[in-house]
């Protein structure tokens, strides 16, 4: 899709002293690097971390590696196929998936089996989800305007509550009748429990048609030692190519006057200094990058870029003393006695990822929003938690469990609340007025992205530096940018609709007077 503005030229001050400047190397930054370097374009990538990766890094503890989250690699979009396998080759593997729902002290397939979720079920209680699935269709909820709506009237009452209710609320920390029903329209089309015993019946019927949903694919690719293999390979190839990539430097502000970005003034290591540069791509959150504008923004805009919210995520990685503990790459845990969300099992991501193949590498994943009761434990603390609930939910003795560690991700998910997209607008309305600014990625447009789409971002945000018309901002939408992006039928070019298809979607909160956002807490 075009801008409104008029197309940018080449960057033509740009030089080895004024490169151009990249806030954070993760997948969209890096992308954006590799991309200008392939141009030799001069290219700077700052990084706070000590690490290339951002929320897609490997972590290594003692030999032992893990993800912040399972970070499968699959898409629907042959250039960023291209470039993960040329960036890896052979260690980019070929992964089975499995995955399954824990409940109730048993395992329930991924997605739902009628049969085999009758039979872990037991005859009552399944007769009970028949009868509540039956009244929901003989008195539907209307107008359907929830997740819990929409779940009810299609799975009934007790069903949403067996397998929907509590994982969602763990994830989000927003009750389901608090989300809007178009999220559960988008993400479960054409779904209920009388489909799904239809397609248990007649199973040929969903081979027939061909297609394929990202949430439910049966395998994946994923790089022998976790995703941070592949952004390493990124930021050498960066380096090899004449680009710079630092790390452990923070954007404490940007210089700017009011139209156009000089440069960034950087702080490492007790050291402050102001890096001049030609042009700067974002990929920092917007409240930061707001911020760091200073006083040139409009109250309007500071206070919409205060306004935004986020969820936070944690993963206590538990050292197991045991060769094999479950055949899943991860399992769902929707019991609501413990705080645990998802639990990954990263030998089974790729036997690498573990030192000692005597041993496993589990990692219970916590969601939380900053500042309740979670987000204040020591990882003391947090260990002793995810142990004793690993014994509670029954995977493992937890005399097995000899070592632990904490990774934080703070603002991994952006909230859809009610007033997000006002904020995001306000602030977009701003930002466009810098002639030499872009913002990409998850946390630069405040939008819930896979890897595959940061790197268009960062292949588009790219090409918009050499003096194409791409509106970034409209990237994700599925209805402007997918109706114009012309792009897609060039050779190397980038089927939006295919590439919409493979992302996940955020919940969007209702406007519901009164609400709070609830706070976690544990017991």
């Amino acid at each position: 899709m075009t801008s409104e503005t008029e197309p940018r030229k080449r960057p033509q001050h740009t030089t080895a002293d004024a490169p151009v400047v990249i806030i954070g190397a993760g997948p969209a930054g890096l992308t954006a690097a590799l991309e200008l370097c392939r141009l030799s374009i001069p290219v700077l990538v700052v990084e706070a971390d000590d690490c290339v990766g951002g929320l897609a890094r490997t972590v290594e503890y003692k030999g032992f590696r893990f993800d912040i989250g399972g970070h499968r690699f699959f898409t629907k979009m042959p250039a960023v196929q291209q470039m993960w396998r040329a960036m890896l080759g052979p260690d980019l593997l070929r992964r089975p998936r499995l995955s399954r729902i824990f409940y109730d002290r048993a395992f329930y397939n991924y997605p739902l089996k009628p049969l085999n979720a009758l039979r872990n079920l037991g005859p009552s209680r399944s007769l009970a989800i028949l009868a509540s699935y039956a009244r929901a269709r003989l008195r539907p909820i209307h107008p359907e305007e929830s997740f819990e709506d929409w779940i009810c009237n299609r799975f009934g009452r007790r069903l949403y509550r067996t397998f929907f209710e509590t994982y969602t609320e763990k994830v989000w920390g927003i009750p389901g009748r608090n989300i809007s029903a178009r999220w559960a329209a988008q993400r479960i089309r054409n779904f209920s429990l009388g489909t799904a015993i239809a397609r248990m019946l007649t199973p040929w019927r969903g081979r027939r048609s061909g297609s394929v949903v990202t949430t439910l694919i049966e395998e994946f690719e994923y790089p022998r030692l976790g995703p941070g293999m592949m952004w390493e390979a990124f930021a050498s190839e960066i380096e090899r190519l004449g680009g710079r990539v630092q790390l452990k430097t923070r954007v404490s502000a940007i210089v700017n006057d009011g139209r156009t970005v000089g440069g960034v003034r950087l702080e490492s290591e007790g050291r402050q200094w102001d890096q001049p540069a030609s042009s700067v791509i974002s990929t920092m959150p917007l409240s930061h990058l707001v911020e760091g504008l200073g006083t040139a923004p409009p109250s309007t805009v500071r206070e919409a870029a205060r306004s935004l919210t986020y969820r936070d995520f944690l993963t206590v990685a538990l050292i197991v003393d045991q060769a094999d503990v479950f055949p899943d790459n991860w399992i769902y845990i929707h019991d609501s006695t413990v705080k645990v969300g998802r639990i990954q099992n990263f030998k089974n991501w790729s036997p690498d990822m573990v030192p000692d193949q005597s041993q496993t590498c589990l990692g219970l994943e916590y969601f939380f929003t900053a500042g309740d009761a979670l987000s204040g434990l020591s990882d003391r603390e947090l260990i002793r938690l995810a142990t004793e609930e690993l014994g509670q939910i029954g995977l493992v003795d937890v005399a097995r469990v000899v070592d632990g560690t904490v990774v934080r991700a703070p603002k991994a998910y952006p909230v859809y609340d009610d007033a997000y997209a006002a904020a995001v607008l306000e602030i977009r309305g701003y930002l466009t007025r810098f002639e030499n600014l872009l913002t990409i990625g998850r946390n630069g447009t405040h939008t819930y992205n896979n890897q595959d789409h940061s790197m268009v971002m960062g292949m588009l945000a790219a090409r918009t530096l050499m003096g194409e018309r791409h509106d970034l901002w409209t990237v994700n939408s599925e209805d402007e940018y997918l109706e114009d992006q012309a792009d897609s039928a060039r050779p190397g070019g980038f089927d939006a609709r295919q590439l919409a298809s493979t992302q996940p979607l955020l919940p969007e909160v209702l406007a519901r007077q009164g609400y709070t956002e609830p706070r976690v807490t544990v017991t």
